[in-house]
């Protein structure tokens, strides 16, 4: 039975109890909503994606700041390393290297500022238009031409710009390692000029300081912001509704009013004007009188007493036939007078079978030979723009009087020796890397590639620069510390 004091066992809430509740959720309601916020921060920069079957948040800015943070650490890096770079190519008198330079990193702050307002593009081709302004920068810094004096700086700063690239690097090749294989090939011609310049001029050694400072402080920034590749928004637009923000307006040209105020301007504390002191021309030498008298009023010439004969230009020497031929009583392989036009596609191959044979490779040029089997010694001599690959020398390898050579061992090779060569690339196999030597005199550009344990391809110069020291009656010496960069 129904007793009359008895509550009811659920209480009816009416509209008041309900408002009541609603208040008191909403403080917890904008702590909710300010969580999902930050997350969705977080998740722009990591770079997930929003689950399938998810509600994407309201476009969330990845910075408080009006410049997002990867943007203005990329400005400080233009500020405090590429900036310095660039006024010290012109102090050098590098002409407009300095500016092609600021303008591709420039082009390239274009693409960042792009990734933290588009999603990841299906296909990274996508970017190309978008690098416009860089592939122009250096476009024109390829087209330079610099004084002879300046060849290491100008192919030091075209190993360097290689790093632009970065923006289109993809997993499994990274940003950061891209970037840093980048210091050792611009070293190299970097170390030259700092052989060159060392206690002599200390803006040319700034100018390689600033280089790779420069390098390092790029990869850093990409490890730090773009690790796997560059950094995109994933609650971004698609790339194809991007539109890059316009750039200001340039100047208007100087009117008619202006160029006279300048003039003014530099009118001297005599009162002359900036035309004093110029030569008046004459109605003769005015092309639109009638008193312009054209070729008349040049003076005729006088022929000279004695002629004398133009110099003439010496000659390339013809190459005698292509020759490789056996011989058996000196067991030893004759490869003379070969070019790119003496053998398909410029390959030789020297088939040798027994291990006592010696191969002499003579006068060849822009030719590639390959050397199958065990082999005593390898010869090159005057060969220019030649590549060599054999599997394994006993004795040593001997290149002489060369340019320009390429040498590649598959096997072992215990000793190379360069002597009067300009220039010689050798590939060490795994096999031989413990056990290679290397004999050098008057020769300059040469440098050893091998693959480390992780598989990573090394490459350091073989030094020409040394220093000697008499100590207790022996001279003592030691490489110079050119090469400890």
């Amino acid at each position: 039975a129904h007793h009359p004091n008895r509550e009811p066992p659920f209480k009816t809430l009416n509209r008041k109890d309900t408002m009541s509740g609603n208040n008191e959720l909403a403080p917890l309601q904008g702590l909710l909503n300010s969580v999902l916020s930050r997350l969705a921060a977080l998740e722009g920069k990591v770079g997930i994606e929003t689950p399938a079957g998810t509600a994407p948040p309201a476009a969330v800015p990845e910075d408080s700041g009006d410049v997002p943070e990867r943007v203005s650490a990329y400005d400080t890096h233009v500020t405090t390393f590429v900036v310095p770079l660039c006024e010290t190519c012109d102090k050098i008198g590098l002409g407009k290297m300095g500016g092609h330079i600021l303008a591709a990193w420039d082009g390239i702050r274009q693409v960042v500022v792009l990734g933290t307002k588009c999603k990841r593009p299906g296909n990274m081709a996508d970017l190309s238009p978008h690098l416009k302004a860089t592939q122009e920068a250096l476009g024109a810094l390829g087209k330079m031409r610099l004084k002879r004096d300046f060849d290491w700086h100008y192919k030091a700063v075209m190993e360097m710009v290689v790093v632009c690239s970065w923006v289109m690097c993809t997993p499994p090749k990274t940003p950061t390692s891209f970037v840093k294989e980048a210091v050792g090939s611009s070293d190299f011609w970097s170390n030259k000029i700092r052989k060159q310049y060392k206690g002599k001029d200390d803006t040319q050694i700034a100018f390689c300081d600033c280089l790779k400072k420069m390098i390092l402080d790029l990869s850093q920034y990409v490890k730090q912001y773009h690790l796997s590749g560059l950094a995109f928004n994933p609650h971004g637009i698609p790339i194809a509704d991007y539109t890059a923000p316009a750039k200001a307006a340039s100047a208007p040209a100087p009117s008619q009013a202006n160029v006279l105020a300048e003039l003014a301007n530099k009118r001297t504390a005599t009162g002359d004007s900036a035309a004093s002191g110029l030569r008046k021309v004459t109605k003769d030498q005015q092309t639109w009188r009638k008193e312009f008298k054209g070729d008349a009023a040049k003076p005729k010439p006088v022929p000279s007493a004695t002629s004398k004969p133009k110099p003439t230009v010496a000659q390339k020497k013809p190459k005698g036939p292509p020759k490789c031929e056996y011989l058996p009583v000196p067991h030893k392989w004759i490869v003379e007078n070969h070019t790119k036009e003496s053998n398909p596609n410029g390959m030789l191959t020297v088939a040798v079978k027994d291990a006592k044979d010696l191969v002499y490779v003579y006068n060849c040029d822009n030719t590639t030979v390959t050397i199958t089997g065990k082999v005593k010694t390898i010869t090159m001599d005057k060969c220019t723009k030649c590549n060599l690959i054999f599997d394994t020398a006993i004795s040593s390898c001997e290149i002489v009087n060369c340019s320009r050579m390429q040498l590649q061992t598959n096997g072992v090779c215990p000793s190379f020796s360069i002597d009067k060569t300009d220039g010689c690339l050798i590939y060490l196999s795994p096999d031989t890397i413990a056990v290679s030597s290397f004999v050098t005199s008057k020769s300059s550009e040469m440098n050893v590639n091998w693959t480390d344990e992780n598989g990573e391809v090394k490459e350091a110069p073989i030094p020409e620069q040394f220093q000697h020291k008499l100590v207790n009656g022996v001279i003592d010496t030691a490489v110079s510390d050119l090469y400890s960069h």
